[in-house]
């Protein structure tokens, strides 16, 4: 909310300097950004009218003008403004003037002729970056009236930083309330007075929606004149409020809004078809709004519709058929009240925002719709003239005021200070709350203008704020810190982040909403759970992986020339509970578990020249993932976002956690990536439980070693040999020494092998594959005899045989 100092202290004026009126503000709840001047520093500046102009001799671009500066007599300035005339009134800096950057105005000689002053632009004075010719004034400003004066340039704008649940303060009145509350001041009333009606004429409305609009208020004028300049005091409040004039009419709507805080619309009568109706849109219908955009509307969305079809979008935005232009003759006032929950999210459906959808979606008064069309009304009486018909106002439902109780006892003890209640009585009465006391307790009726008021606490927090936040004592901690043990067979998701940090990854944060195509290509997810207000459209639904946005952001450092990348992201993703699949998605049938994934891409290690360069592959990533959760296993799985046959399931006792693999070439061609990157994705949950320490006995005894080598299929998985040996080791006394039983070579035929096909364990099929395993035999009670090695080894050959058909390459 912007808006000038002066126009705010027409109606406020505490006794406070600029500065301390923002930091008192600030400290009410009402932030504010920034206060600024509203024009930069200079003097000597006066408003002069040009008597007459001459062509200086040899000079194409230059003028000698005779100007009328409010002394005895006319001065000489030589100009160069193209639109510079006799007649009109612009600025003019006299000798010894001061302009801004510290250009200091001298008599000097041009061109053979004295010019003793300058007449200026916007521009040279700081008021614009408009430099195309002089500033002209209007017609009737004072001749030698100092400028700063005459444009009241000693303004400042302040633009305050609201909360979502103040749209009182969306208006000048309502932050001069806060003042005069905070302050102490008195509260300048508007003045608004009846406009006694001329003819009869009236707009019939009909109201089919009570659940869009709850009141609807409406006034014909006819014979008014279009072209009636604004006021220049209404053009500079709307300017220094950050809007541009535009003609009378509509500059003077939007000054209503801006002062009061409630917007409203103004239609051409003559273009209205027959009566109005306030509905709610229908399949198909569309309408061309002010902005130029046609948008296609819905049952969602409320309009107000003539006999052809939709006119405007209801507490949105007008639309073009009906606006007024410098044609309009008849004009039709509307001043509404619309439902918050009706307006909220429509504006945002069609990517734009309104400053009436801003202030509707927050809730506006809905006791003053009667006084502010005889406010406009006034308004475009006396500057666009015409004839007012009476004022049509239809109540049709409005919100409860339902009382509120504050007990002094809480608001004491939520507060953490000693409050009595005559301070709360005069708080309550300086903010214009309507209230009964009964003893320690206040009912308080919310005012119309309110609708963040619905609980006690809203109004302990209007106590606090209006008391001053400053006055609340800060005491320390009263309870004695006590030290607590961590447990420890448990870590947090900040001891996982650590543990990628220092393997090398990043941390990435990206947003829980995705694109439907991301869905498709990473999670196969053709029925992903929709945002009902997305932000963006490519942001349209909740993520159920997190390697799209991983990808999404190597893709876009990848195209700044990034050629290695190590990333992980650690949160939420959001999927249908299929045993609930049939609740509400907002309760229950909705799954939130948080997930690890990770990306690493390019070099396995910067570049230098101790190693050889190679690319990060499958067995790199696996190898982070082990790191973090040593009693992983793998298990062979095809996955849509991952190359078939270097993908695989990570598992843990059994159960899927996640997967791990590289990503489809489709996707790298996708993505435009010159490389694959590797991709993991794990459930949080079981990387945060520890195993217990275990105390090993270390062994004074040599370790035995054996090396065996065996011929299985090609389709028998490793890890399926390893746990088969790691289970007899735990129930056979012939291994009651082995430590570790580890693959340490592979080796498969040449594609190509011409070897005829024997039952002979020396020669290796197409379709089998040699795995080399070493055994490490140590016992902490005895030396490990020969006789021991063998039966250790014999055993694990006979589990192998027997489980795998592997055979012994000798």
């Amino acid at each position: 909310m912007q808006f000038s100092e002066h126009w705010l202290r027409s109606y406020a004026d505490p006794p406070f300097s600029s500065e301390q009126l923002s930091e008192r503000l600030t400290m009410a709840g009402l932030e504010v950004e920034s206060n600024e001047p509203v024009a930069a520093d200079f003097s000597g500046v006066v408003v002069a009218c040009v008597k007459r102009v001459e062509q200086v001799a040899n000079a194409d671009r230059l003028t000698v003008c005779a100007v009328d500066i409010g002394a005895a007599k006319t001065v000489s300035i030589v100009c160069g403004a193209s639109n510079v005339e006799a007649g009109i009134r612009v600025p003019c800096a006299v000798v010894g003037a001061v302009l801004p950057g510290g250009v200091h105005i001298k008599a000097m000689m041009m061109r053979g002729v004295q010019s003793d002053g300058m007449l200026c632009s916007a521009h040279e004075l700081g008021l614009s970056d408009d430099h195309s010719g002089l500033l002209i004034l209007d017609a009737n400003a004072p001749v030698g009236a100092d400028l700063r004066d005459y444009l009241a340039l000693d303004d400042r704008k302040l633009t305050i930083k609201l909360t979502p649940d103040r749209a009182d303060c969306l208006s000048v009145i309502g932050i001069a309330r806060e003042v005069a509350a905070i302050a102490g001041a008195p509260l300048l009333p508007i003045g608004i007075a009846p406009v006694s009606p001329v003819i009869v004429d009236q707009l019939p409305v009909t109201i089919e929606a009570p659940d869009l609009c709850g009141r609807f208020a409406g006034r014909v004028i006819r014979g008014v004149d279009a072209h009636a300049p604004t006021p220049r005091w209404i053009e500079q409040r709307i300017e220094r409020s950050g809007q541009r004039p535009i003609s009378a009419l509509v500059d003077i709507s939007n000054y209503v809004m801006l002062e009061l805080g409630r917007p409203t619309h103004v239609f051409d009568l003559d273009k209205v078809q027959g009566p109005l109706t306030v509905r709610w849109g229908r399949a198909g219908e569309q309408i061309e709004l002010l902005n130029g955009q046609t948008v296609q509307v819905d049952s969602s969305v409320g309009v107000i519709a003539d006999q052809v079809g939709a006119a405007a979008l209801a507490g949105i935005m007008g639309g073009s058929k009906t606006a007024v232009s410098l044609q309009t003759r008849n004009v039709y006032l509307e001043a509404a009240f619309w439902w918050p929950d009706a307006i909220r999210g429509r504006a945002r459906k069609y990517n734009f925002s309104t400053d009436a959808a801003h202030r509707f979606e927050r809730g506006v008064d809905f006791a003053t719709n009667v006084d502010h069309i005889e406010y406009i009304t006034q308004l475009i009486v006396d500057v666009c003239g015409g004839q007012p018909g009476p004022v049509d106002d239809q109540v049709i439902a409005l919100p409860p005021r339902t009382p509120i109780t504050l007990r002094l006892a809480r608001c004491q003890r939520i507060l953490g200070m000693p409050i009595s209640a005559d301070q709360v009585a005069a708080a309550f009465r300086r903010i214009g709350f309507i209230f009964e006391q009964r003893d320690q307790q206040f009912l308080v009726t919310p005012p119309t203008f309110r609708f963040d008021l619905e609980i006690e606490e809203d109004l302990i927090s209007e106590v606090a704020r209006l008391i001053g936040y400053q006055h609340i004592p800060a005491h320390p901690p009263r309870v004695p810190a006590v030290m607590l043990a961590e447990p420890e067979a448990q870590r947090n998701s900040h001891d996982v982040r650590r543990a990628l940090s220092l393997a090398g990854y990043t941390e990435l944060i990206n947003y829980s909403f995705v694109d439907a195509a991301s869905e498709l290509d990473f999670a196969a997810n053709d029925a992903p759970i929709a945002v009902l207000n997305p932000i963006a459209s490519h942001l349209s639904v909740m993520r159920s992986t997190l390697l799209g946005g991983l990808v999404g952001a190597l893709a876009y450092n990848v195209n700044r020339k990034t050629v290695r990348a190590r990333m992980f992201e650690i949160g939420r993703v959001y999927r249908r509970d299929p045993l609930v699949q049939d609740g509400p998605l907002q309760t229950q049938g909705l799954d939130q578990p948080i997930r690890v994934a990770g990306l690493a891409y390019g070099p396995n290690d910067d570049e230098q020249w101790g190693t050889p360069t190679r690319d990060s592959d499958f067995f790199d990533v696996k190898g982070d993932v082990q790191r973090l959760l040593p009693s992983a296993q793998f298990e062979s799985e095809q996955h849509p976002a991952l190359h078939p046959g270097r993908s695989a399931a990570v598992q843990v006792g059994g159960h899927r956690i996640g997967f791990v693999g590289q990503l489809h070439p489709r996707l790298q061609q996708r993505y435009e990536l010159s490389k694959c990157p590797v991709v993991f994705e794990l459930d949080l949950a079981p990387l945060l439980a520890l195993p217990l320490p275990r105390h090993v006995a270390i062994s004074r005894f040599q370790p035995v070693q054996r090396d065996v080598s065996v011929t299985v299929g090609e389709a028998i998985p490793v890890q399926a040999m390893l746990d088969a040996v790691d289970l007899l080791s735990c129930t056979s006394g012939r291994l009651s020494a082995l430590r570790e039983f580890r693959l340490f070579d592979v080796y498969r035929a040449q594609p190509n092998s011409s070897k005829v096909a024997e039952a002979s364990a020396n020669v290796l099929l197409n379709n089998e594959k040699n795995l080399a395993f070493r055994i490490i035999l140590q016992d902490t009670e005895r030396p490990v005899s020969d006789a021991d090695a063998d039966s250790a080894v014999a055993a694990i050959l006979e589990i192998l045989e027997e489980k795998f058909a592997a055979r012994l390459r000798r």
